[in-house]
C-alpha cells in the first residue's frame, strides 16, 4: 500500500497534460506549492497567483493563433474578465491526472501482492533464506541502488534567464500613479531583462480587462431587471428556450445571456452557431465559455458557417450539448427539435465557399425529415439552424411550427409562412449575441448591439417569441412579446 502510495504521488506530481486553454496549446502541470504560474513564453512576462489552493499549478503556453502580441495581451484581458470557464477547465484536468494517477499506484502497489500470492509458502521461504547469502546480499544491493541510478539526483540544469527574474505584485510594477482594480493588485509578475519592457502591455491588458469586467458585469445585474422593461416572464405549463448565435469569440456576454434567461424563467438554451470566427482548436475558450454559462441547462445546438469543420460540434457535443445533425429529438418544452449544421463555411472576408451539399439541396433533406416526422404524428415544434433560410422548404410544404436562426446579425421576424394544406409555420431570425462586427466580436463591450431571444413553449408548441438587445452604450431595448399560432 505504502509503495502504491509513493508511486501515485510521484506520477501525478511529475506528470503533465496538454489541452487548449486561453487559446493557447497549454501544458498543465501540478505542482506543492499551492500557487497558480502561468508561464507566457520567451516574450511576455510570467504571471503567479498566490494560495489557489491546496496544490498549485504551471500551466505553460504554446502556440496560439494571433494577429499580433497587441492583440494577444488583450484576449488574454477579456478573458480574465470572466475567467470562471478556464478555472474550471485547469481543476478538471488536475483531478483527472489525481485520479488516473492514483489508479497506476493501485496498480503497482498490487504488483508485490501479486507476487506473494503467486511465489506461494514453499518459494518465499527460499527466497527469504537467499537473501542471507552473499549472492542474495548483492542483489539487495542492487534493487536499493536502481532507484537512485533512474533519479540521478547529482544532475543540476545550468542557471537560466528564468533563473535571475524576480517576482513582483502588479500594484509595485505599476506604481503609485497608476490605479489598479484591487482585485489584481496581489497577482505577481516575474520580472527580468527580458519583461522590463512589457510594462506598457501590461497596463494595458490591465485597462481592457477593467473595462470588460466592469461592462459586462453591469450588464450581468442589470438583466435581473428587465421585467420592468416588458420581459415577459413564463406562466404555468410554459417553457422558455434562449436562443443565442453568432457569438463569434465574445465571452464576456455568456454570464449577461445566462442572466437575461434567469431573468425570463428560462431553462433551455438553443445555439444557432458561429460560437467561432474560424472553428479553429484555439478559439475553445470560447466553447469553454458557454459550456460553463450553461451546464446546468439542457442544451442544443448546431454549427454555423463561420465554425470550420467537425471541431465546433465535436466539442460542444463532448461537454454534453444535443448537437443536431438531421434527427429530430424530443425537446423538454415536449415537442421535437430537429436541426443541421450549416452546410457553408467562410473565413474572416465577406466570402462564402460551398462545400459538400449545396445549401439548397441540405434544406430539401431537412424537409424531407421534418415532414417525415410529422406523418408520424411528430410534428416538428422547432426546427434549429443557423441561418433560418435553411428551413424555408420545410415551412413551404407546412412540415413545422417555427424555423430559428441568426446568421445574418440582424433581428427579423416572426414571419408567417403559409404551406401546404394551409399549415401555418413561422420564421424567426435572431440578431448576433457576440455584438460581432462581421466575424468579429471579441472586446470590452460589443462592437454592435447584443441580443438574444425568448422562445416561450406550451403544450410542445411555440406560442411566442421576444427579442432583448444590450446596447454599446450598456443600455437595453427589450421588444414586445409576439405570440404565434402555428396551426397544422
Amino acid at each position: 500500500m505504502a509503495l502504491g502510495l509513493v508511486v501515485a504521488v510521484s506520477l501525478f506530481l511529475t506528470s503533465s497534460r496538454t489541452v487548449v486553454l486561453v487559446g493557447h496549446d497549454t501544458v498543465v502541470r501540478p505542482t506543492l506549492a499551492k500557487d497558480a504560474v502561468v508561464e507566457t513564453g520567451p516574450l511576455l512576462p510570467d504571471f503567479r497567483f498566490r494560495d489557489v489552493g491546496p496544490l498549485g499549478v504551471t500551466l505553460s503556453l504554446g502556440k496560439t493563433e494571433v494577429g499580433s502580441i497587441e492583440e494577444l495581451v488583450e484576449r488574454y484581458a477579456l478573458i480574465a474578465g470572466d475567467p470562471r470557464a478556464p478555472i474550471e477547465k485547469v481543476q478538471d484536468v488536475v483531478l483527472d491526472m489525481a485520479l488516473s494517477a492514483a489508479l497506476r499506484g493501485v496498480g503497482v502497489g498490487l504488483v508485490p501482492v501479486a507476487f506473494f500470492l503467486l511465489l506461494g509458502r514453499h518459494r518465499r521461504g527460499e527466497l527469504f533464506r537467499g537473501v542471507r547469502t552473499r549472492q542474495g546480499v548483492v542483489a539487495l544491493a542492487l534493487l536499493l541502488v536502481l532507484p537512485v541510478l533512474v533519479w540521478q539526483p547529482w544532475e543540476s540544469d545550468e542557471e537560466t534567464q528564468e533563473d535571475q527574474g524576480s517576482w513582483q505584485t502588479l500594484a509595485e510594477l505599476a506604481g503609485d500613479d497608476v490605479v489598479l482594480p484591487e482585485e489584481v493588485r496581489d497577482i505577481e509578475v516575474r520580472t527580468g531583462p527580458v519583461t522590463t519592457q512589457s510594462r506598457r502591455l501590461v497596463l494595458s491588458a490591465i485597462d481592457t480587462y477593467d473595462r470588460s469586467r466592469e461592462f459586462y458585469s453591469a450588464a450581468a445585474e442589470g438583466a435581473a431587471g428587465l421585467v420592468d422593461l416588458g420581459l415577459r416572464e413564463p406562466e404555468d405549463g410554459e417553457t422558455v428556450a434562449l436562443l443565442v448565435s453568432d457569438r463569434h469569440d465574445n465571452i464576456g456576454m455568456d454570464r449577461v445571456a445566462r442572466a437575461i434567461g434567469e431573468a425570463a424563467g428560462a431553462t433551455v438554451v438553443l445555439n444557432a452557431g458561429d460560437d467561432t470566427s474560424t472553428g479553429q482548436p484555439w478559439e475553445a475558450f470560447s466553447l469553454d465559455s458557454v459550456q460553463s454559462a450553461f451546464a446546468d441547462w439542457e442544451r442544443f445546438g448546431v454549427a454555423g458557417n463561420h465554425d470550420h469543420g467537425t471541431f465546433v460540434s465535436t466539442y460542444l457535443a463532448d461537454q454534453g450539448w444535443t448537437m443536431l445533425d438531421g434527427e429530430a429529438v424530443d425537446a423538454p418544452w415536449g415537442g421535437t427539435v430537429l436541426g443541421v449544421d450549416d452546410p457553408r463555411s467562410s473565413g474572416l472576408g465577406n466570402w462564402r465557399d460551398e462545400t459538400g451539399l449545396s445549401f439548397s439541396e441540405v434544406g430539401d433533406r431537412l424537409a424531407d425529415d421534418a415532414c417525415a416526422a410529422a406523418e408520424d404524428d411528430e410534428r416538428i415544434s422547432t426546427v434549429l439552424v443557423h441561418d433560418a433560410n435553411l428551413g424555408r422548404e420545410a415551412l413551404a410544404r407546412g412540415c413545422v411550427d417555427l424555423v430559428v436562426g441568426g446568421h445574418t446579425h440582424v433581428q427579423s421576424g416572426p414571419d408567417p409562412v403559409e404551406g401546404e394544406d394551409g399549415a401555418i409555420g413561422y420564421t424567426w431570425t435572431t440578431g448576433t449575441t457576440g455584438g460581432a462586427a462581421y466575424a468579429i466580436a471579441l472586446g470590452s463591450k460589443p462592437r454592435r448591439d447584443a441580443e438574444v431571444s425568448l422562445v416561450t413553449y406550451a403544450e410542445g408548441r411555440p406560442v411566442g417569441l421576444q427579442w432583448v438587445r444590450l446596447r454599446t452604450d450598456g443600455s437595453w431595448r427589450v421588444g414586445e412579446w409576439s405570440p404565434v399560432t402555428p396551426a397544422p
